[in-house]
């Protein structure tokens, strides 16, 4: 008589720890768990495969034609110029001199236009008559385009007949024998070009703080007003502060676009073609003197160290001013 005993139901006799017998995943099983693994990667694999064509290739291929003799008028004269181009910037007076006007604009653009975005965003938060008109009408700039604006400027800004004249001869400020000629001088063109920046700009700066300052309770402005503190005071002790992170992101966009900026000065020339900013060079820009170097001198290994020169400095530029910021409004609180 044999002694074997059936497993009882429910228990299949293996061993405790063993293999469990392999179950089929259903179809739906298998595109739920390719859903969960696989399409995150493929949705945002279309912006790598973009930035890997139009972004990284274009910026290592600039670093290649730097180190290179590359002229686009004598195409014998090639080869491997090394560290020849970036040497040639520290002698080249044409460059410091765009730098130099390029630093000036980004100063009389960049600071007014951030402090002024600040107290025009500190306004729009509180409650106005037509709020919505208001905030839709200081991003009608930014939407307007730069060609056409930057074209209107110019006429505005004319000697002769500019509007700008006229404005300060009506408050007693200019003397209408002698208009300032905003083209003959780098403070005046400094002054025009870094107008026009702040025109379109401010207002875009001015949305982004607006959308950050609406996320502040405004039980903290009720209890500071208990307190004895004014508009003024809550706006640097308590809106700056916790805002700065948008604060920090306006900053440095602002250093890369200041730095970068190339229509402003090209289309303010009479003669835009040229690319010379000016007779003497008054207002021309970097980007200017690289767009003339490169598709005007043909000189192009030289554009490119240019480019890169530029890039490191925006580097430099946008990190200082990154920690500068978040040291001055951290502290204010």
């Amino acid at each position: 008589m044999s002694t074997t005993r059936a497993a009882p139901p429910g228990r299949t006799g293996r061993p405790p720890g063993g293999p469990r017998p392999a179950t089929r995943m259903s179809w739906r099983d298998r595109l739920h768990r390719f859903d969960l693994r696989y399409v995150p990667y493929l949705l945002v694999a279309p912006f790598f495969l973009l930035f890997l064509v139009f972004g990284l290739f274009p910026l290592i291929y600039n670093g290649v034609v730097s180190l290179r003799h590359y002229r686009l008028d004598d195409p014998t004269l090639t080869g491997w110029a090394g560290f020849d181009n970036f040497a040639r910037l520290f002698t080249d007076s044409d460059f410091w001199n765009a730098l130099y006007n390029t630093l000036g604009i980004f100063v009389l653009s960049t600071v007014p236009q951030l402090f002024l975005a600040l107290v025009l965003a500190s306004l729009l938060n509180r409650k106005l008559r037509a709020q919505t008109w208001w905030r839709v009408g200081f991003l009608v700039p930014y939407v307007t385009p730069l060609v056409a604006s930057t074209l209107v400027f110019g006429v505005f800004f004319s000697r002769d007949h500019g509007l700008a004249n006229w404005a300060l001869q009506t408050l007693g400020l200019g003397d209408p024998a002698a208009p300032i000629d905003w083209r003959a001088s780098k403070p005046a063109a400094w002054t025009a070009i870094a107008t026009m920046v702040n025109w379109k700009w401010i207002g875009y700066n001015a949305l982004l703080y607006l959308a950050a300052m609406q996320s502040i309770p405004r039980d903290v402005y009720e209890a500071s007003a208990l307190d004895g503190a004014g508009a003024w005071r809550q706006l640097w002790r308590i809106t700056v502060p916790m805002i700065q992170p948008v604060v920090i992101f306006t900053v440095v966009l602002s250093t890369i676009g200041g730095f970068q900026l190339f229509t402003e000065p090209m289309l303010f020339e009479l003669n835009s073609q040229a690319a010379t900013g000016g007779s003497n060079g008054e207002w021309q820009s970097i980007a200017q003197l690289i767009y003339k170097v490169g598709w005007k001198d043909l000189n192009l290994g030289y554009a490119a160290a240019m480019s890169w020169a530029l890039f490191l400095i925006i580097l430099v530029v946008a990190g200082f001013n990154s920690w500068l910021t978040s040291r001055f409004s951290g502290g204010r609180r």
